[in-house]
């Protein structure tokens, strides 16, 4: 007798480039934005928001993406993935490195109508961003193959039309910073993965679309968004 009233969901996990080994995912935090939208933006004083997605939204970025229930405007943004293996609290920034276990592309998937009524209302975001497969991630590439990767393209194209473009170096809070601020108000754990922001150009998705994305260096993808499941 195991002692569960029911039997416990398997183990969300990522792949890992390259290997059979598979990571085991926690908790998904993602970044508000991260990015300046427009020219000559300053970098804020204030560090940036941020908000969850459960583990089981995390899926292989790849193959048919089924355009989500109770939204008309289903968008994209492409973001560099962290992925935790070493967790802690009150970590600080200068030395965070020894934390972040390695990288991926992922999709961080909004439904931008819901998001918006969301902010009218003061409401949660979870209903526009905690859906079904709202963040698709390639393989992670460990750290200890690639180092610390701190500049490189990030890009998103819709259909062979580019829509996001930009340097990870562009970031205004850099990945170290961000784990720190996680880790003051909750302890990071291993398997944690941190959507770091998204650059200008994110956009709506159509039945019909192909996605294609990545990151330099890190991984990139193609995926096909489809009709909604029946």
């Amino acid at each position: 007798m195991s002692g569960y009233v029911l039997m416990p969901a398997a183990p969300v996990t990522l792949a890992v480039a390259g290997t059979q080994a598979m990571f085991p995912v926690n908790r998904v935090f993602c970044i508000g934005r991260n990015y300046a939208w427009s020219a000559g933006e300053p970098r804020p004083t204030e560090m940036p928001a941020w908000f969850m997605k459960p583990a089981s939204a995390v899926v292989p970025a790849e193959g048919e993406l089924p355009y989500p229930p109770q939204t008309t405007e289903f968008c994209h943004e492409i973001e560099l993935v962290v992925a935790i293996g070493l967790g802690g609290r009150g970590i600080d920034a200068a030395q965070a490195q020894p934390h972040m276990w390695g990288y991926a592309a992922g999709l961080d998937l909004t439904r931008r109508d819901l998001q918006r009524e969301a902010k009218r209302l003061g409401g949660p975001w979870e209903p526009a961003k905690a859906f079904d497969r709202s963040a698709p991630c390639t393989p992670l590439v460990p750290a200890a193959s690639i180092g610390h990767p701190r500049r490189g393209a990030i890009w998103l194209a819709v259909n062979g039309t580019q829509r996001q473009r930009a340097d990870i170096s562009a970031l205004l809070w850099p990945v170290p910073d961000l784990v720190a601020m996680l880790s003051r108000s909750v302890t990071l754990l291993p398997g944690d993965l941190i959507f770091t922001g998204t650059p200008a150009g994110v956009g709506p998705l159509q039945v019909g679309d192909r996605i294609t994305g990545g990151v330099a260096g890190i991984g990139d993808f193609s995926m096909t968004v489809t009709s909604e499941p029946t």
